[in-house]
């Protein structure tokens, strides 16, 4: 690999207008929320839209452990899934990363590379580019939602030219 040919793409915070291009954050912070089971809970209602399209869609609840990543992170491939939203989110307080680019006729755009903060996950759209799972600093569990069903739910694209995904200085 050339270094010289090498392009950096710098970590954001995570927020819900910088995110809405891909999807959305997952958050109980100025959510609509209500009280539920007798006052003893409270629903914070509607956090992200589950999309399901192709034959025979179905919603899949899975868990997902993740090995963490360092920084700076070389960023050579994206995918995404044509059939269906994909969600992740976080059963502790350690930091991952979620890595999204725009569509641009069919091939990713610049990606853009966010830190979720304690308490956030995210859900990302039908056919959003995305990079793989990456948390950081420890091993990681996500509760996951996307879909189950017939047909090819994944397109990888492989960029001629990697990104480094690095911490602003």
């Amino acid at each position: 690999m050339n270094p010289a040919a090498v392009r950096t793409i710098v970590i954001e915070p995570l927020s819900r207008e910088a995110y809405a291009p891909f999807g959305q954050v997952i958050e109980t912070e100025g959510a609509q929320h209500y009280p539920i089971n007798g006052g003893m809970t409270e629903r914070f209602h509607d956090l992200a839209r589950v999309e399901l399209a192709g034959v025979h869609p179905r919603p899949l609840i899975s868990i997902a452990r993740g090995k963490p990543y360092e920084l700076p992170l070389t960023l050579g491939m994206v995918e995404r899934h044509p059939l269906g939203s994909q969600a992740f989110y976080p059963l502790s307080d350690r930091p991952f990363l979620s890595i999204v680019a725009p569509d641009e006729g069919g091939v990713p755009g610049a990606p853009r590379a966010f830190r979720a903060a304690p308490g956030q996950g995210i859900n990302m759209a039908m056919n959003c580019w995305h990079a793989v799972l990456t948390p950081l600093g420890a091993v990681s569990d996500f509760l996951i939602v996307d879909r189950g069903g017939e047909g090819n739910n994944l397109e990888e694209y492989f960029f001629e030219e990697p990104y480094s995904i690095v911490e602003k200085r």
